[in-house]
């Protein structure tokens, strides 16, 4: 009995030293996604600018950290919020759930294409997805029904209309929203031109996700960190390389590297925007409910973010690379913020 006592009294006081906590915090944190970061540093400025809020402060460790950060527990030692360049797991859901944190606000911001971009400096490049496939694939198929280490050295390698050029592309590591979201739109994209590896979805699903979004750990695809920046500056120093990212990155830095055509399409704001550009993609926010109340102007922010002059088509979002949701997008998830709606249905 008085062991049981102490454990109730134990966690009580764990509850109350965590309240405690999270009343003395008097800024936002959020983490989370590095194509999302620009987006949120800058809503962040406009924010810490324009109301008697203190600047949120934003830290970019890829979707997947970030989520694991946020999913953690309550408290000021946690964040409050997490950028995401895909949408949540439904495991993720079940650790923040398993951790406490049960209401989760899920807010999407509008849309980002993934470019893959070289220097200026050198040829734009025209490719497939399943070019891009067959390039950058752990395994890759030679004849019907057999899979053997990826060969190919060279674009040239992969198809004779590419360049004579070795293969090497700069790229995030797997804990990257963009990572999860290439392997998905391009890599899987082109994986499933291939007749019998798409048939193998339907009787072996482990093993057709496995073949169609494992990258080549040869050398060819070099893991850049989740520094976008970084990835820009080497491309600059490397005319034969390409970095995959953020189609924000490539608008912000336009004047030294370029996107490549995939499947005939440049990634333009126009072509994102109506969905023609086959490598796109949601980015989204997510909010712990539990800490609205405690850290001050958390609701305060979500109203900044989603407010048109913010995300909206010509909100000041849409000059650092958004593209924009329609209308009805725009209100629903302003509405989801404005009344806390946890509205996570996966």
């Amino acid at each position: 009995m008085i062991r049981k006592s102490l454990a109730i009294a134990a966690v009580a006081g764990m509850a109350l030293s965590m309240a405690t906590a999270a009343e003395a915090r008097d800024q936002i944190r959020i983490v989370g996604s590095s194509t999302v970061f620009p987006f949120s540093t800058a809503v962040a400025e406009q924010f810490g600018k324009t109301t008697k809020f203190k600047t949120p402060v934003v830290e970019s460790t890829g979707s997947g950290g970030g989520l694991k950060l946020f999913c953690a527990g309550i408290g000021a030692q946690h964040p409050d919020m997490t950028n995401a360049s895909r949408r949540i797991k439904k495991s993720e859901v079940e650790r923040c759930a398993k951790n406490g944190v049960a209401d989760v606000v899920e807010i999407k911001v509008g849309y980002d294409g993934i470019v893959m971009a070289n220097s200026k400096a050198s040829p734009q490049m025209k490719i497939s997805r399943e070019q891009i496939f067959m390039a950058l694939a752990k395994d890759v198929p030679a004849g019907e029904g057999k899979l053997i280490p990826n060969p190919n050295k060279t674009w040239k390698d992969v198809d004779p209309s590419l360049p004579d050029v070795k293969i090497e592309v700069l790229g995030p590591p797997p804990t990257s929203g963009t990572r999860d979201a290439f392997a998905e739109l391009a890599m899987e994209g082109g994986c499933k031109k291939i007749g019998w590896i798409k048939a193998m979805k339907k009787t072996d699903k482990k093993k057709y996700k496995a073949v169609c979004h494992s990258i080549r750990e040869d050398g060819a695809y070099v893991e850049a960190g989740e520094n976008d920046v970084l990835i820009v500056r080497k491309l600059e120093a490397n005319p034969n390389a390409f970095g995959v990212f953020g189609y924000s990155f490539l608008d912000q830095n336009a004047d030294k590297i370029q996107g490549s055509l995939i499947d005939g399409k440049a990634p333009t704001f126009e072509a994102i925007s109506d969905g023609s550009y086959a490598v796109s993609r949601p980015l989204y926010f997510y909010v712990k409910k539990a800490h609205v109340g405690s850290i001050p102007g958390m609701k305060e922010f979500v109203a900044e973010f989603t407010a048109d002059k913010a995300f909206g088509p010509d909100g000041y979002l849409t000059d650092k690379g958004l593209i924009p949701m329609g209308d009805a997008e725009r209100t629903k998830f302003r509405e989801d913020g404005a009344n806390l709606r946890n509205n996570i249905d996966l």
